[in-house]
């Protein structure tokens, strides 16, 4: 049956940033799916830890700092504690606004390092396990609108999201046949803390609205079923895409 496909249990799912927002979304609905869910935090993700204990999955809080630690003992503490690492959600990112003139050169070093070098990190190490597994394994990273486009005054977060669709797309090159898919989504404009300067204003806020066909800032939930589409079997073929979930945004 098509909805076997999608199920995943007996698999484990490490995902970056799931206290809150999009990342608390896609580990939920891993864990709805069959997963069981490690997270890689700066701090305990009760609220999502309780969530997907609920549901009867297993889940394990790796406190991480994606900038200072090491990201491939990260990665294998959750192979160690939980026996395989089968899905990766590269979610955790930030973002520094300023003009391009006068972008400190610290904000930049800090979002590079969040949003693209610990995205690489963890796709080597997560990458060297999948490959070596019988079933491989499936990557996902979260890029953005702003993988598309260029944005306003945000050059350090464009330059790593552009980034991530193209070490996306060299990884699936690599890797699509040894059984790891590596994929991204690209989210639209949702209603999590990343958005919370634009929502506040309310001439920005309007503007980005009048621009979406769906007429309404995404939320997580909005997010959930495409990620857990490329985690799954439904998405076995499907290599060095990036998925747009965006109400329409690009097609305007």
């Amino acid at each position: 049956m098509i909805l076997d496909s999608f199920r995943l249990d007996g698999r484990v799912a490490l995902v970056t940033g799931g206290n809150r927002g999009l990342g608390q979304g896609s580990a939920i609905a891993l864990a709805e799916a069959g997963a069981d869910i490690a997270l890689l935090c700066r701090s305990a993700p009760a609220n999502t830890m309780a969530a997907v204990s609920a549901l009867g999955r297993r889940v394990l809080y790796v406190p991480c700092d994606l900038a200072k630690d090491d990201l491939a003992d990260a990665v294998h503490r959750v192979l160690d504690e939980l026996g395989r690492v089968d899905i990766l959600v590269n979610n955790a990112g930030i973002i520094r606004r300023d003009d391009a003139a006068a972008f400190p050169a610290a904000d930049w070093d800090e979002v590079l390092t969040v949003d693209l070098d610990a995205v690489w990190h963890l796709s080597q190490a997560a990458g060297r396990i999948m490959l070596d597994a019988p079933g491989g394994g499936k990557i996902i990273n979260v890029a953005s609108m702003l993988s598309f486009q260029g944005g306003i005054r945000v050059p350090a977060y464009t330059a790593a999201k552009h980034a991530v669709v193209g070490l996306t797309k060299a990884l699936a090159n690599e890797w699509a046949a040894h059984g790891v898919n590596v994929n991204a989504v690209a989210p639209g404009y949702m209603a999590t803390d990343n958005t919370a300067a634009l929502r506040d204003d309310p001439a920005r806020a309007a503007a980005i609205l009048d621009r979406i066909p769906a007429g309404r800032w995404g939320t997580p939930a909005d997010l959930a079923g495409a990620v857990v589409f490329l985690a799954s079997d439904a998405a076995r073929y499907i290599h060095g895409t990036v998925l747009p979930v965006d109400g329409g945004w690009l097609a305007r």
